[in-house]
C-alpha cells in the first residue's frame, strides 16, 4: 500500500511540473490560453499586467482560484481524492514559480501543439491514478452528484469565454490558436484517460454480492445485475451493469480489482442516458 501511494505521490507530483512546463515554456508567451482555471488564471494575469500595470503571476492566481473549489471538493467529493488534487494544485503553483517563463520558439502554432500536448498528458496521468489538477474537475464532479445535467457544458462555457475574451482583448488569431491547444488537450488525454463524460461499466463476476456491497460502499450509483454463462466453461455468473461518471472510473478499477481479481469489466462510452442516474429503480 505504501508503495502504491509513494507512486501515485510521485504521478500527481510530475503531471503537475508538466502543466507548470507547457505553461511557462509554451504557452504564456505566446499568449496562447489553457482550459480551465489554468486558462482563466492566464487571462487574469495578462489583463492585470496589460491593462493595470500589476505583475501578479499565473501559478498565484491558479492557486486563489483553487482555493474554494478544493474546499468544496473537501466536503462534497471526498478526502483522498481532494488531498491528491491539492498536492496537484500546490504543486503546479510552485513549478510555475520556480521555472522561468521563456519562449523556446517564436511559432505560435508549435507553442499551441507543444504546450498543449505536455499539459494534456500531465492531466491524463493525474486522471489515471485518480486525483486531478483541480479547478473544473471538482467542479464537475460536485455537479454530476447533485444534478443530471452535461458536465461538458460547464467545460464548454468556461473555455468559449476564454476564447472570446482573448480575441476581444488580444487579437483573434491567438483565440483561434487556443482553440487548437484545447483540441490537442483533448485528444491526447482521451487516449490515457478518457474525456467522455459518462461511461458504462460491464462486469463479469462470481461474486457479485460482495461486490455489490462495495460498490454502494463507496459510489453513490444504481446496479443492474443479469444472469450470465460462461460459454466455454459452462460456469454461472453475474453481469453488473451501471453507469459512471469519468471521475469515478478509479474507484471502480480498484474496488473490482480488490474483490474479484478474476472479473471480466467492459468500459464502454456512453453517448446519453434517460431516467435518474443516481440511484437505482
Amino acid at each position: 500500500m505504501f508503495i502504491f501511494e509513494f507512486k501515485r505521490f510521485f504521478v500527481v507530483i510530475f503531471g503537475a511540473a508538466l502543466n507548470a512546463i507547457s505553461l511557462n515554456l509554451f504557452l504564456i508567451k505566446a499568449n496562447v490560453y489553457a482550459s480551465g482555471f489554468t486558462g482563466v488564471a492566464q487571462l487574469i494575469s495578462s489583463l492585470s499586467q496589460d491593462y493595470l500595470g500589476i505583475g501578479v503571476s499565473t501559478g498565484i492566481l491558479l492557486f486563489l482560484l483553487n482555493i474554494p473549489v478544493i474546499l468544496l471538493g473537501w466536503f462534497k467529493v471526498g478526502r483522498g481524492f481532494t488531498i491528491y488534487s491539492m498536492i496537484s494544485v500546490f504543486s503546479t503553483t510552485a513549478f510555475l514559480e520556480f521555472i522561468p517563463v521563456l519562449q523556446l520558439s517564436e511559432d505560435i502554432l508549435l507553442n499551441s501543439v507543444f504546450g498543449g500536448v505536455i499539459a494534456a498528458v500531465g492531466i491524463g496521468m493525474t486522471l489515471k491514478w485518480g486525483a486531478s489538477t483541480g479547478g473544473m474537475d471538482i467542479v464537475a464532479m460536485v455537479l454530476s452528484r447533485i444534478r443530471d445535467r452535461p458536465i461538458g457544458t460547464y467545460f464548454f462555457v468556461m473555455n468559449a469565454s476564454i476564447i472570446i475574451l482573448a480575441g476581444l482583448l488580444y487579437d483573434w488569431e491567438k483565440a483561434l490558436y487556443t482553440i487548437v491547444t484545447l483540441y490537442v488537450s483533448t485528444r491526447i488525454i482521451d487516449a490515457i484517460h478518457t474525456r467522455h463524460e459518462k461511461l458504462t461499466a460491464m462486469i463479469i463476476t462470481t461474486e457479485a454480492e460482495e461486490l455489490e456491497k462495495a460498490i454502494h460502499a463507496k459510489m453513490v450509483r444504481g446496479i443492474t445485475t443479469f444472469p450470465a454463462r460462461g460459454a466455454f466453461t459452462k460456469q454461472d455468473k453475474d453481469m453488473l451493469m451501471m453507469v459512471i461518471t469519468r471521475y469515478e472510473l478509479y474507484d471502480l478499477e480498484h474496488i473490482i480489482k480488490d474483490v474479484d481479481p478474476q472479473a471480466f469489466t467492459n468500459i464502454v462510452q456512453t453517448t446519453g442516458i434517460f431516467g435518474f442516474f443516481r440511484r437505482d429503480n
